[in-house]
């Protein structure tokens, strides 16, 4: 008999099944594949190698404004996707040390309930006092006329050893959004369509409009309030219709990126162990990430929400608390997000319009890239940094940043989110001169009406 099993072994059940065996039980793991799930293996760390090349071509490209001229005989995909897999590998061999470091369990195959407190894994019987679900997701490809015969995937990405001469790419999330500034990096003619106002939706509109303008910089083309009705094959590419209100049109390319994000919970016999789902297919969790049986619990992108691997780390570690015997909500109000595009993109907490639709009476600061003396010698002034705050009481309901090193300035601002922090003394902070990280504290002066680096309003 296991303390706690856990279902998956990517991101999210690797940190559940470490930090369960840290506080004294005996834990174990099943995982059906490899270990490290989609974000170590076909997701996160893969994408971010290929990124890494994208960014160094970039910067090799723009050498002549900083003086420095080079040619660019070859571009050896070869090697990158040798990076990728090797990259992939180590953090695949460090997670299985780790585990068996930890006395965990790694059981190979394939779980599914045979009843609440008892696992069956390609036959054999695990029963368990507690579970935790990490099964992660996946992407379905959604039902469009003539799609599967175009069809680029993510991992015909991150294996390319030739980049397609045109792709539309349907979506503005999160991973479009990256696959499309990679691919038009490479000489891709890329068409980003999506049925909303703005690329990344779910982000502050202020954030999706400037990383708009950045893609389209770029040479991204992109379409917003379209769909994709069929795709429909011609002698060398193929026709996509885009579907939109005030006019409709056709975009011809080579392949189609198109995908949605899913939890995967189809298989796992839930209704067996009295789990259920919300309408989406995701789990249904209390702030304790309790599912509806009070002895399994459940992270990451089996419950929906943002799918970043981040967010499951750090459900991980709660859960596997929780589930031994501590009683403390998550706070998902201080999830961040981020994308990984050019310029990159982060934010935690509530948007301008969220804030405005709550009737919350807010202050909003802003502080652009352009100013910032670091930007300045780097040449790197796209963006800013906007914070939405209390009006009275300068509480930060949220921090939404686009520009350089944004994933990472992130993080200043979910501590102080996390400390409960005002405005005020956010502004009153003091930061290395010069670095990015001053912009957080300049937007925290605007939102309290005393920027000192920008013109009186």
């Amino acid at each position: 008999m296991h303390d706690v099993i856990v279902i998956g072994g990517g991101a999210g059940g690797y940190a559940a099944a470490i930090r369960a065996a840290q506080l004294g039980a005996k834990v174990a793991v099943a995982e059906k594949d490899q270990l490290g799930g989609v974000c170590v293996n076909r997701g996160c760390i893969p994408v971010k190698v290929w990124l890494k090349a994208a960014e160094t071509l970039r910067r090799v490209r723009a050498g002549d404004a900083f003086g420095i001229q080079a040619d660019i005989k070859k571009i050896d995909f070869k090697t990158i996707v040798e990076n990728k897999n090797s990259a992939c590998e180590k953090i695949r061999l460090g997670m299985e040390g780790l585990l068996q470091n930890n006395g965990v369990e790694v059981i190979k195959g394939h779980a599914a309930f045979k009843n609440p407190s008892e696992i069956d894994v390609d036959g054999k019987s695990y029963p368990s006092k507690k579970f935790v679900i990490a099964s992660g997701g996946h992407t379905a490809v959604p039902d469009i006329e003539g799609l599967s015969n175009a069809l680029l995937t993510t991992d015909d990405i991150l294996d390319m050893q030739k980049v397609p001469a045109s792709v539309l790419i349907y979506g503005a999330g999160t991973i479009e959004v990256e696959m499309a500034g990679l691919l038009n990096t490479f000489g891709s003619k890329v068409y980003l369509a999506t049925e909303d106002r703005h690329v990344l939706p779910h982000e502050d509109q202020d954030s999706g409009q400037r990383l708009a303008q950045a893609l389209g910089n770029d040479g991204i083309e992109v379409i917003t309030r379209a769909t994709l009705t069929a795709v429909q094959g011609t002698k060398k590419k193929f026709a996509c219709e885009l579907a939109a209100r005030k006019k409709s049109r056709s975009v011809e390319v080579e392949r189609v990126m198109a995908g949605v994000r899913k939890p995967n919970t189809a298989d796992l016999a839930l209704e067996q162990a009295g789990v259920r789902l919300d309408e989406d297919g995701s789990i249904r969790v209390d702030d304790y990430l309790r599912t509806t049986n009070r002895n399994v619990y459940a992270i990451g992108d089996a419950t929906g929400g943002t799918m970043q691997s981040h967010a499951a780390s750090a459900m991980a570690v709660k859960a596997a608390e929780n589930a031994l015997g501590d009683k403390s909500k998550f706070p998902f109000e201080l999830i961040p997000r981020g994308t990984w595009s050019d310029p990159e993109v982060a934010s935690v907490g509530l948007t301008e319009e969220q804030a405005e639709n709550r009737d919350l009476d807010i202050d909003v600061g802003y502080f652009p890239y352009a100013i910032n003396g670091y930007s300045i010698a780097r040449s790197e002034t796209f963006g800013a940094v906007k914070i939405v705050a209390d009006a009275e009481y300068r509480i930060i309901y949220g921090v939404h940043i686009v520009g350089p090193h944004a994933t990472e300035l992130i993080g200043e601002a979910v501590l102080a989110m996390q400390l409960e922090y005002t405005t005020d003394e956010l502004a009153a902070g003091m930061r290395i001169h010069p670095t990015f990280s001053e912009a957080v504290v300049d937007a925290a002066r605007d939102a309290d009406k005393w920027a000192l680096y920008l013109p009186k309003k």
